[in-house]
């Protein structure tokens, strides 16, 4: 497994999707901070601009090293051409971080434009990139990584927002066989990673709020938290918050898991018939 040094660095290449806000934003910050050549993507054209200059400002060759491109994620060709974009400017990529979202809400019988637009971009966008961007990250021979950016949503699945669930959990599901294909290819030096934020306060999070929750970490935070991880060589970069400890990720995770062990109703967490029985399982 490549080590952080070797995929971070000057002459070394990193494109962040979503990275107009939020933890994208802040992850291209850092690798800049760290020498490293940056694409920013996303598809919001005003705060894309806005974004790179403020990635500019952390690099010594902002010029050569910093660019923007606008793209739509869901959309195979515009990743395509992202590609295609990005190799004809620096030659390769060393860091992949797959992280565009959106969050417009959804119901089970809601809207279908809101399933279409949920799973496109947080399900197909990671998908995309990983499967325009891996091989040729494979074939170049140096150490590379790929950042997916998924959910505890998408593990323990909470009721509410059905269509980002399925999103986050097929990214989790997604980049686990990424994992097990990377390290089953001979003198492969890619390795992959999920990122799993806690309660973060970014434009996808704040839904109406001016400042940041108690409770909510910043993007930045998130990013730090990430880069510890990747130093240890973590997949799954399982990150707390202000308010939720790892102790307690851990329990819902399991007590998620037992929901299939233990044959209960599904959700079981939040079933009249199990909720203090759940209560009494944080306590132990």
């Amino acid at each position: 497994m490549p080590d952080i040094q070797s995929v971070m660095g000057k002459d070394k290449v990193a494109v962040v999707t979503g990275a107009a806000s939020g933890i994208g934003l802040a992850a291209a910050c850092a690798f800049a901070a760290r020498g490293m050549c940056v694409v920013l993507v996303d598809n919001d054209r005003d705060r894309l601009t806005q974004a790179e200059k403020q990635v500019a400002a952390l690099s010594a060759d902002p010029a050569s090293d910093i660019v923007a491109i606008e793209t739509d994620v869901s959309d195979l060709g515009d990743v395509e051409a992202l590609e295609r974009a990005v190799m004809e400017r620096f030659g390769r990529v060393h860091l992949l971080m797959n992280n565009a979202g959106i969050q417009p809400g959804s119901s089970l019988f809601g809207p279908q434009v809101n399933w279409d637009r949920v799973l496109g971009v947080n399900l197909n966008g990671i998908i995309n990139g990983t499967r325009v961007f891996g091989p040729g990250m494979i074939v170049h021979g140096e150490p590379a990584m790929i950042i997916n950016t998924g959910s505890k949503q998408g593990i323990t699945t909470p009721p509410g927002d059905p269509a980002y669930n399925v999103a986050k959990a097929g990214v989790k599901a997604f980049s686990e066989a990424l994992a097990h294909e990377l390290r089953s290819t001979a003198d492969c030096q890619v390795s992959a990673h999920l990122l799993i934020p806690g309660f973060v306060y970014t434009p996808l999070a704040a839904r109406g709020r001016t400042e940041k929750p108690e409770a909510a970490w910043t993007a930045e935070q998130t990013v730090d938290f990430m880069m510890d991880s990747l130093e240890k060589g973590d997949f799954y970069i399982l990150c707390p918050d202000n308010d939720v400890d790892r102790a307690t990720d851990e329990k819902r995770i399991a007590w998620a898991a037992g929901d299939i062990i233990e044959n209960r109703p599904p959700l079981s967490r939040w079933h009249p018939d199990y909720a203090e029985k759940f209560k009494d399982f944080l306590k132990q």
